[in-house]
């Protein structure tokens, strides 16, 4: 729908408005969705863009072979707040509402479309052109390109999956990594991505969740995850360690045999160090309980400030709690769990788990 309305305002003024604007954009967003779901079903196209982004582009004068990503280097201009850049593009790239962008953030809904009104703002007031920068200064935008990737990801890994989200983010991720070769954390983000899409057969159930120790391996897309652990190779034989490349590292222990989660503890604390986050404290936590007991687990879970009104905290509580036997106590964190949980799928779940006590 976006592309059409792109294509309206470049052919209008020259051609006239239609009798029937309304039929028209709708005709024209159709063809394009047709077009973009062929071009992702067919395993020969996805390849010839990759060959397409190894060579000279027909417009010898473009940075980045590829109208999208072109798009989300623009809108990461550097004079924009960083928390900024990633919601624009989420926004006008990724075609997420607010409040999927303000859930992503961990913010309220207004806070998040204050942020969208002045970034806008600051783009017309001082006349931020949104275009690709030169080559040589792509990197330094390239943590934003790679943050706003990965919550496009997010987003249609849900629940609810949105499939077309995930496939367009891993086809970003492999593009990126064929532009910049030499970037450890751009092969990092590919391998976690793939890592993660591998399992999303199996995460839903008749429409329910179904935990990661409770899944179906069979359902799981090994040869993805084996294209996961080469790209993850690919990044550490950089040695340049950053948070994708860590994530990764945690996706490809969890596909494991036997989970070591002694070493996934390990790998969260130095996560941590280079992105200090009550979530990632919350992901640490859950690791330490399943390597050395449900008690250190909970206590370092009470620990962390500024999740209070983050579900999977308190729906995380509510499991260890359980798991210890405590179910007076797991039954109101579940029930302050089931007033934040965001949609139906979550909601149903917390409710199986509750009535279970």
């Amino acid at each position: 729908m976006q592309d059409a309305f792109v294509i309206a305002a470049e052919r209008w003024p020259r051609a006239g408005t239609p009798d029937n604007p309304g039929a028209w954009i709708v005709a024209t967003a159709r063809n394009r969705a047709i077009d973009r779901i062929r071009r992702e079903q067919t395993l020969a196209r996805k390849t010839e863009l990759l060959a397409r982004a190894e060579t000279l582009p027909a417009d010898e004068n473009a940075v980045i072979p590829d109208e999208r990503l072109e798009l989300i280097f623009a809108c990461c201009h550097p004079a924009l707040a960083a928390d900024a850049q990633v919601a624009l593009t989420l926004s006008l790239v990724g075609g997420l509402t607010t409040p999927e962008i303000a859930r992503a953030f961990l913010v309220p809904e207004a806070t998040l479309a204050q942020r969208l009104v002045r970034a806008k703002r600051k783009i017309r007031e001082t006349n931020i052109p949104l275009r690709v920068p030169p080559e040589h200064l792509l990197p330094e935008r390239l943590r934003t390109v790679l943050a706003a990737i990965y919550l496009v990801f997010n987003a249609g890994y849900g629940p609810p999956v949105r499939q077309e989200l995930c496939a367009e983010a891993i086809r970003l991720a492999l593009l990126l990594a064929t532009l910049m070769p030499d970037e450890a954390e751009v092969h990092g983000l590919h391998a976690l991505l793939l890592l993660q899409d591998a399992r999303r057969d199996a995460r839903l159930e008749d429409g329910e969740i179904v935990l990661l120790d409770d899944q179906d391996r069979s359902r799981w897309d090994w040869d993805e995850i084996e294209q996961g652990r080469a790209a993850l190779e690919r990044a550490l034989s950089l040695r340049l360690a950053g948070p994708y490349q860590l994530q990764a590292a945690i996706a490809a222990l969890h596909a494991d045999e036997e989970t070591d989660w002694a070493q996934i503890a390990l790998l969260y604390s130095r996560l941590l160090d280079f992105t200090p986050s009550p979530v990632i404290e919350l992901n640490r936590a859950v690791a330490v309980a399943f390597a050395h007991g449900m008690a250190e687990g909970l206590a370092l879970v009470d620990s962390i400030a500024g999740l209070d009104d983050y579900y999977l905290f308190h729906s995380t509580r509510a499991d260890l709690l359980r798991r210890l036997g405590r179910n007076i106590d797991a039954a109101a964190a579940y029930d302050r769990a089931l007033e934040l949980a965001p949609s139906e799928v979550e909601r149903t779940f917390l409710c199986g788990r509750r009535s279970s006590l």
